[in-house]
């Protein structure tokens, strides 16, 4: 009984494309709802059009709800298949003039484009994307995985590789090597090529699923590589138990040839006293014998290589890439957010992506603030999470760093001019360890007694870039540069730059063409204007009448089009919008993105997105009592006098977070630490509280500790701790005041 009704729920068909498949390669997973009487293909639900996943990855058909998925049903039930002629076509063009539906098997026949990638597009077979043609089209030659004969013609059914201009592939060859393959280990099979095969690969449809390779799934396929070579080959073993004994820690404990790993020895065969002393078979010693020493001159020429060779070198980056200069206005004005369009909720985006409605759809749906109490709260975990996870991803890209120093001679009164001289130096290693000084106008090096100069150096050049004009009249291409310090102020443990607009930020991680400009994206409020006069428009005449009014705009910028219906005023809109934004300032916005590569800061961008927009999309955390309270672990006493000691202290940071105290939180941590908050990185060491016998307060910021005074009333240790904090923070303001005076 429980068979057949296996096999009928096998058996029913999808309620899209109306196929009895169960295939999960070609039309992915196949679910039945019992309760709703729904079956459906994932693929198909994936692709369909009008519909979003409003639940979280385990609600649903991951994240597509029921009731959703019924609703997308009854829409796609009036919608006639361009390619069998039946209803149920839930899948359209994405362009918007395409009125073309079709089911998403059909589609594949009919050799539409599906891609897999950021809202899931899907694109006829009109208006699907195509590679270029080769400048000689001429001859054939083998595809790269299956050998055979293949003519240089890209088209549907073959595909060309973009990083190898000789490698033809089938289709359906690459789509079978992608499934075996997944995410981690699918590239070009001729030069190895990941980042850029797989972005055109998505571009022309190739599924690339997220998942492990099929050989890695495989159970003790690699048995074989666990073994190791137990055997004494020597000609008279002495061993009485065989060739083949082996105890560990004893003179019959069997040792490889360090060469070859293919013959071995018991150690008391060939006289060896100990495991750390090196053997090799009798082959390979005959081999080094024969080649005279070859091999040991070799080793010895390549070492000064190998030390020259070192991971910083490998990361200096090419020159700037030559921008052509811009001409006047021209500028990334939805890089930043201005300062009056700072939101003033800790947790609030400046500006929101508008996908095309079509497809609105997320790879992961990012979670929506609610009024609730609840919601925030759950919000707030959900960045401590992700800058958490940001934390370890830059530790991660910190190991690359060396230790040579690089030393940066910093104005303080001019940080832009001083930092861009440092880092356009031509022996400038971002991967070096880097060390400030700060100088005045007489080039003498001033003494910082409160701040960590390395910290405060990346913070006043965050604050420059924030606050300055700078992404508006960038010239010589300096966004380049902008790009640069960003990535090397992360990496090398400076402030969150907190101040990417969400359009920069989708820009940088999915591409320009996959995202819309929005009308919060526009610096320019003549061109704003503009937009807001044909968007209120609503009639026909009005329409036209608005278009006449600013047809010179409209002309410089290549948007001026005939408007035949008042419907023709958001695709004109949205042209305005796409090229203020995006298209003209295409070659400036690849300058920023190539700087941010530095360190490979972006491509752990693109791979973390979420993780990464809660330090460039969202201002800091907020200190407070309890975030001081967990980031510093006390050493020190025990037993009653810690516990009083720590009571001190955390009602300290209570009072201060209050208000009754004459020092701030961030004084405290500047005092302890050197920076004015905690780094995305994080602290290394970590911030510690010392209890001590001592009269005063002592903030050591080389090690990120604050030893502390014992005390025997809470008075008098927050008396003793806002006396001296306050003290050298105003100390050292009198100290650069009076320098500033001197120069």
């Amino acid at each position: 009984m429980s068979d057949n009704i296996l096999n009928c729920y096998q058996n029913r068909p999808c309620e899209f494309c109306q196929r009895t498949d169960d295939c999960p390669e070609k039309y992915g997973e196949k679910r039945t709802y019992e309760e709703y009487n729904l079956t459906v293909h994932y693929y198909c639900l994936l692709m369909s059009s009008g519909i979003w996943q409003r639940g979280e990855e385990e609600e649903g058909f991951y994240g597509f709800l029921p009731e959703d998925i019924q609703k997308e049903i009854n829409r796609a039930a009036k919608l006639k298949c361009t390619v069998c002629k039946k209803k149920g076509a839930s899948v359209g063009c994405v362009i918007s003039r395409c009125k073309r539906s079709y089911h998403f098997p059909c589609g594949g026949e009919r050799g539409c484009i599906f891609q897999f990638r950021e809202t899931f597009p899907s694109y006829c077979w009109k208006h699907r994307p195509s590679q270029k043609r080769p400048s000689n089209p001429k001859g054939s030659s083998q595809c790269t995985i299956c050998l055979e004969l293949i003519e240089h013609a890209p088209s549907y059914a073959i595909l060309t590789s973009p990083c190898c201009k000789n490698a033809w592939f089938h289709r359906e060859c690459l789509q079978c090597q992608a499934l075996s393959a997944g995410v981690f280990f699918f590239r070009c099979p001729v030069c190895n090529n990941k980042e850029k095969f797989q972005n055109e690969m998505l571009r022309m449809g190739i599924h690339i699923p997220e998942k492990d390779a099929s050989w890695e799934l495989e159970e003790n396929a690699y048995q074989d590589l666990l073994q190791c070579y137990q055997h004494c080959d020597i000609r008279r073993c002495l061993c009485k138990n065989g060739r083949d004994y082996n105890e560990p820690d004893s003179e019959w404990e069997i040792k490889r040839c360090q060469y070859c790993g293919s013959s071995g020895t018991h150690l008391a065969c060939s006289s060896l006293t100990t495991w750390e002393q090196n053997w090799e078979c009798i082959e390979c010693r005959t081999i080094l014998a024969k080649s005279n020493g070859s091999c040991q001159k070799w080793r010895k020429r390549s070492l000064p290589m190998s030390e020259k060779t070192d991971i910083g070198d490998g990361l200096l980056e090419d020159p700037s890439p030559k921008c052509p200069r811009q001409s006047p206005g021209s500028h990334l004005g939805f890089l930043v957010r201005s300062p009056k369009m700072i939101c003033h909720n800790d947790f609030t985006q400046c500006s929101q992506l508008d996908l095309p409605s079509s497809n609105n759809r997320l790879i992961s749906p990012c979670p929506l603030i609610s009024p609730s109490v609840r919601n925030l709260s759950l919000r707030r975990m959900q960045l401590g999470m992700q800058k958490r996870e940001v934390s370890n991803i830059l530790r991660e890209l910190r190991s690359q760093i060396n230790t040579k120093p690089t030393r940066l001679n910093i104005n303080r009164q001019n940080i832009w001019d001083s930092a861009l001289k440092a880092f356009q130096k031509r022996n400038f290693n971002p991967a070096n360890t880097i060390e400030v000084n700060y100088v005045n106008c007489k080039s003498k090096i001033e003494l910082d007694i409160c701040h960590s100069s390395k910290e405060d150096f990346f913070l006043l050049l965050m604050l420059h870039l924030q606050n300055s004009s700078l992404f508006e009249a960038l010239k010589d291409n300096l966004y380049y540069e902008a790009g640069r310090m960003i990535a090397v102020s992360l990496v090398h443990g400076g402030p969150s730059p907190s101040f990417f607009s969400r359009t920069l930020f989708n820009c940088l991680v999915y591409g320009t063409e996959n995202v819309k400009a929005t009308m919060e994206d526009i610096a320019d409020l003549d061109v704003l204007q503009i937009i807001k006069q044909i968007e209120s428009a609503e009639t026909l005449s009005s329409l036209e009448s608005a278009v006449s009014d600013c047809s010179d705009y409209l002309t410089t910028v290549g948007c001026l089009k005939l408007v035949t219906a008042l419907c023709d005023k958001d695709m004109l809109v949205n042209e305005i919008l796409n090229y203020h934004v995006i298209r003209r300032t295409l070659l400036t916005f690849e300058s920023f993105r190539q700087g941010l590569k530095t360190l490979g800061v972006l491509e752990k961008m693109q791979m973390n997105p979420d993780a990464f927009c809660s330090i460039l999309c969202y201002k800091p955390e907020k200190l407070s009592a309890k975030l001081l309270g967990d980031l510093f672990t006390s050493h020190g006493l025990l037993g009653a006098d810690k516990a009083r000691s720590l009571d001190f202290w955390m009602g300290y940071l209570q009072e201060t977070e209050g208000g009754e105290s004459a020092v701030t939180l961030e004084d405290i941590l500047v005092f302890a630490t050197g920076s004015h908050s905690i780094p995305p990185i994080g602290f290394d060491p970590e911030p510690t509280i010392m209890f001590l016998h001592i009269k005063y307060p002592i903030g050591k910021r080389h090690l990120n500790c604050l030893e502390l005074p014992i005390t025997k009333s809470y008075e008098k240790f927050k008396r003793i701790l806002d006396f001296t904090i306050r003290s050298t923070l105003r100390n050292r303001s009198t100290l650069v005041t009076t320098m500033n005076a001197e120069n």
